[in-house]
């Protein structure tokens, strides 16, 4: 496996204690009738990440639980461990996907049982997954399992539904108001009419005014949020648009690998230094509307890909720490309310980014992440 240059290291000064990270938080660790159909019985997220086999010397699989196991997410005791881990290592809030197609819901146990019981009593919002479930696990519009399907009335039904979520006080709000993600909005059959309904329908439930974010996440997505209805943007990492050439892609190299004089992985798969991307990103330009950073620990979905997979190679807690506490620093002071950072994600075991602890790393990341809040501390 090729290397490549560190990321330079700069001293970080304290950090206010006011910063909210937010983790991304994938509910599918827990069987359903749906995916007992589509994928065989008893399918979970498990499911695909134990079938990690490293594909290039130094490629990091299988990604496999430590301290927490292979956890069902309908035991409410697994539930309150992740809410404690996660608090005692920064973690402010989780984003649940919440997976809502014209009224029928997916994956919708664990967030409910939180939402009915109150526990674990740890701050959450939700990210609206308004993708297609398809065979591909891309979005594509290949091998629809279950479609999206956009209409003035399923927008007022929806955000019936949402009414009870955001009234909880655990709910994120962002200057008083409660934090809502449409993971794509370009998908909206109209965006305005959407989020105007939205706004409209929580103002006649007596919910007041919506905080609701457009997420970042592909080259269609990366417009104005003013321009369609919404408050502000949340960044997605990885950032598909900015991640640079994959390592080994030169035309020598391609050449060596045809004639079978190397690995193919680096053909057949996208592969990135990690190293790399951080600079990337940190380098990205400002835009002028609010946007909420976010990082990534790492990135490897090649469990879900055959070929094309994309894979950030060399990934380490030290420099993912050095990521996250550059984007701590360039926080807005002015606006408390505003100093927000993403995570990509709390427990995305098979696209091979987690904060959870896994049997390679430990709890690293997680001390990673307090350190970037806490300068000179270590792990609780």
């Amino acid at each position: 496996m090729q290397t490549c240059d560190d990321v330079s290291q700069n001293t970080r000064p304290a950090v206010e204690l006011t910063i909210r990270l937010i983790a991304f938080y994938l509910p599918q660790f827990h069987p359903i009738p749906e995916n007992d159909a589509w994928w065989g019985k008893g399918f979970t997220e498990w499911t695909n990440a134990v079938r990690g086999e490293p594909r290039f010397p130094g490629h990091e699989q299988p990604h496999l639980p430590a301290d927490l196991g292979f956890y069902d997410l309908r035991l409410p005791e697994i539930r309150a461990q992740q809410a404690e881990l996660a608090a005692g290592y920064g973690v402010s809030a989780f984003c649940y996907y919440h997976y809502w197609f014209h009224g029928r819901r997916l994956l919708q146990r664990p967030f409910d049982e939180v939402l009915d019981s109150g526990q674990p009593d740890f701050p959450f919002c939700l990210c609206w997954a308004n993708e297609n479930w398809t065979r591909a696990w891309d979005g594509t519009q290949h091998h629809v399992l279950m479609a999206q399907d956009y209409s003035a009335a399923d927008d007022r039904e929806h955000l019936r539904w949402l009414a009870r979520a955001f009234a909880d006080e655990r709910y994120v709000r962002v200057d008083g108001k409660p934090l809502f993600l449409v993971y794509r909005a370009s998908h909206l059959a109209d965006a305005e009419r959407t989020t105007d309904l939205w706004r409209e329908e929580a103002n006649r439930l007596g919910l007041g005014e919506l905080f609701l974010c457009n997420v970042q996440s592909f080259a269609e997505e990366q417009f104005p949020p003013a321009s369609r209805g919404f408050d502000a943007a949340v960044e997605f990492q990885p950032d598909w648009e900015r991640l640079g050439h994959p390592v080994g892609h030169t035309f020598w190299r391609r050449l060596r690998r045809k004639l079978g004089c190397g690995e193919s992985a680096f053909l057949r798969d996208h592969v990135y230094c990690y190293r790399e991307v951080v600079q990337r990103m940190l380098e990205k330009p400002d835009v002028s509307y609010l946007r909420f950073p976010c990082v990534t620990p790492r990135w490897d979905n090649s469990v879900r890909r055959a070929r094309f997979a994309t894979i950030l190679q060399d990934a380490t807690p030290d420099v993912y720490e050095s990521w996250l506490a550059a984007v701590i620093r360039r926080l807005p002071d002015q606006t408390p309310e505003h100093r927000v950072c993403f995570i990509n994600a709390w427990n995305e075991w098979a696209e091979g980014n987690h904060l959870e602890p896994c049997q390679r790393w430990g709890r690293a990341y997680l001390e990673a992440t307090r350190r970037a809040l806490l300068p000179g501390e270590g792990p609780p």
